[in-house]
């Protein structure tokens, strides 16, 4: 990433989670409440190998409803990794390139993840324009080829420019859909004019229940122990130690 792209991280407001500061990042352990009316996740989805793209269905922790996300992992990992993040958010990026792929490669292939992929977008109207497409670009493929998701999600970020530089308008992305193999931005397009507010409203939701639980910025990451309910909370683009400590403590029964 390139200096010009490195702005003020934003950090999340902790509230009511008991936390600790690690060499200036900030990670918390606690025992966040996954009531809200809500069951504890199942496993009632069509899991594939691990480490692919699927689609599923019913209800995770803190009231997070499962069906539109895209998830990675097998469906019945012990923990769950719920990750908010924001296609204009130059840590997002960061950490995609520089932490997912350990994780993904150590944690998810081996089952003992599952990662939920949820937008959270609130930097400028551009980022709300992103959100969507990424929605329309999941419903076209997730049953069908989920991994053309994977590779749009991949060629977003690379695009990405200055924050409400313009990069994210509808017609740039839809540019970058263009050249996405197994992704008809045509599609996406038709998708976004008929769906937009719809879609919109559902980011919505899931962005007040983000923000119910502390979190007032990206990337941001709940761990959930799917047995004994124990969560852990970790914000900002840090290394992946810091992943592999908070995923080895929240393991613990």
């Amino acid at each position: 990433m390139s200096d010009s792209k490195i702005i003020t991280r934003r950090r999340a407001v902790l509230s009511g989670l008991a936390t600790l500061t690690v060499g200036g990042g900030v990670y918390g352990v606690s025992t966040l409440s996954s009531d809200n009316g809500a069951s504890t996740p199942s496993s009632d989805d069509s899991s594939s190998v691990s480490g692919e793209l699927y689609a599923a269905s019913g209800a995770g922790a803190f009231g997070i409803q499962l069906g539109g996300h895209p998830i990675m992992g097998t469906g019945d990992a012990p923990l769950d990794m719920y990750y908010w993040s924001e296609y204009q958010c130059p840590y997002c990026a960061q950490f995609e390139s520089e932490t997912l792929p350990q994780i993904i490669q150590n944690y998810v292939t081996s089952g003992v993840v599952r990662l939920i992929f949820i937008e959270y977008p609130y930097l400028g109207s551009d980022s709300m324009t992103a959100a969507v497409m990424d929605q329309c670009v999941w419903r076209q493929v997730k049953e069908s080829d989920p991994s053309a998701y994977w590779r749009w999600h991949s060629a977003v970020f690379e695009a990405q420019g200055e924050t409400n530089s313009g990069w994210a308008s509808k017609a740039n992305l839809l540019d970058i859909s263009r050249a996405v193999g197994g992704v008809s931005a045509d599609t996406v397009d038709q998708c976004m004019s008929a769906n937009r507010q719809a879609i919109e409203t559902e980011i919505e939701s899931d962005s007040q229940q983000v923000r119910s639980l502390g979190i007032n910025g990206t990337p941001a990451f709940v761990l959930y122990n799917r047995q004994s309910e124990k969560t852990g909370k970790l914000i900002g683009a840090q290394p992946y130690d810091r992943f592999e400590a908070a995923i080895q403590q929240v393991k613990k029964t």
